[in-house]
């Protein structure tokens, strides 16, 4: 076998290696036998949430292990057809093979990936909330510049978006938005996307066309499992409801039915601002016990909580990734110095490389790619 289809190999073999660990290939079969016992139950659907809830974690072990075993299988088939175009002097078969494994090779790497989705709350649905930094007007349409993004990430890898608030700028762009995102491991995905970013361009509202740099905080939490119980003492919140406005002329909304809730202890408030003050209140209490539980999950992992602690301002010395479109295109995040220049691409939801590079970082903060480069 020619070296580079040995190194090939080599690779899917590691991340085949990672994906057992993570599934436990040993005792998979008998999870799965515990797993369609408790569905064959009658009584099972008395309780529908805990009924989902299983069927989730039932759909999720069965698809990791068909995940499993058919990159295990395509790389038992493409290095025995190697090995066949070799003996019979086949270079058409051996080079088809060979184009194989370097497909089969990223989709290895992209399934080692979400395998590292394994968090407490990673398979969550989630809320993502974008706020306009100091700047007016240019931070307003940043915000609504990435708001977009996110949008397109999320549509891409086909999730359901719910925008659940958004407060309009005076000239142009967002103040504010808060999207609900649903879809398998959408937290997940998105955690990592917590920060400060930071935009650099040749202004659209600058008649003498220089150049301006703008920030916008970007905030992930997951929607709270229904059975996980997060208390909130009725004393420590404040209920606000106000007139609610659109997007303008006939499509204004000006009932007094939007929702604010104001967490005491911790400042955090949240929004909700759908045509049902009821549906309201369900909402923001909802977004609160997230945000509550993701405090929680913070206190827990100290890199996490560092970095919630550290957040600060949208400004200056808090980014975590620059978005430069003027001199140059380049796309950088300051965590893991994965830059690219495709920053088209990244405006319109094109992320994952980003993501992944994050999810990648081991415990010392060097990512998978610069250690084995070490």
């Amino acid at each position: 076998m020619r070296a580079d289809a040995q190194n090939t190999v080599e690779k899917i073999e590691k991340s085949l290696e990672l994906l057992g660990q993570r599934l436990d290939v040993e005792t998979a079969p008998f999870r799965l036998e515990e797993f369609n016992a408790r569905v064959e139950d009658p009584n099972l659907w008395d309780n529908p949430d805990a009924a989902q809830k299983l069927m989730r974690d039932r759909q999720m072990l069965v698809d990791a292990m068909a995940t499993y075993d058919s990159i295990r299988q395509d790389l038992a088939d493409n290095v025995e057809l190697i090995e066949l175009g070799e003996m019979e002097e086949d270079e058409e078969v051996v080079s088809d093979a060979e184009a194989a494994l370097k497909t089969l090779e990223k989709k290895a790497a992209q399934k080692e990936l979400e395998a590292l989705l394994d968090g407490e709350a990673d398979g969550n649905d989630t809320f993502l909330e974008v706020n306009a930094g100091a700047g007016g007007t240019e931070s307003c349409d940043w915000a609504a510049m990435l708001a977009r993004m996110y949008v397109r990430w999320a549509e891409k890898k086909g999730y359901k978006v719910e925008l659940q608030a958004e407060s309009a700028g005076e000239e142009a762009g967002i103040k504010s938005a808060v999207y609900k995102i649903s879809g398998q491991n959408a937290y997940g995905w998105l955690k990592s996307e917590s920060g400060v970013h930071r935009l650099v361009r040749i202004s659209p509202f600058d008649s003498a066309a220089k150049r301006h740099t703008s920030f916008t905080s970007v905030w992930v939490y997951p929607v709270v499992d229904d059975n996980i119980d997060i208390e909130v003492n009725p004393a420590d919140i404040r209920i606000d409801t106000y007139r609610s406005s659109g997007a303008g002329g006939q499509h204004v909304n000006t009932t007094d039915s939007a929702v604010r809730i104001t967490h005491h202890p911790t400042g955090i408030v949240v929004t909700s601002s759908e045509k049902s003050q009821h549906q309201n209140r369900d909402i923001a209490m909802k977004a609160l016990k997230s945000r509550l539980y993701q405090l929680e999950l913070d206190r827990r992992n100290a890199a996490i909580n560092e970095a919630h602690e550290n957040k600060g301002d949208a400004g200056w010395g808090n980014q975590i990734r620059s978005y430069v479109l003027q001199p140059y295109q380049m796309v950088k995040d300051l965590r893991t110095n994965y830059e690219t220049s495709d920053t088209k691409g990244v405006l319109d939801g094109d992320l994952d490389g980003l993501m992944a590079a994050t999810l990648a970082l081991d415990v010392s903060g060097k990512s998978r790619a610069e250690a084995q480069g070490s």
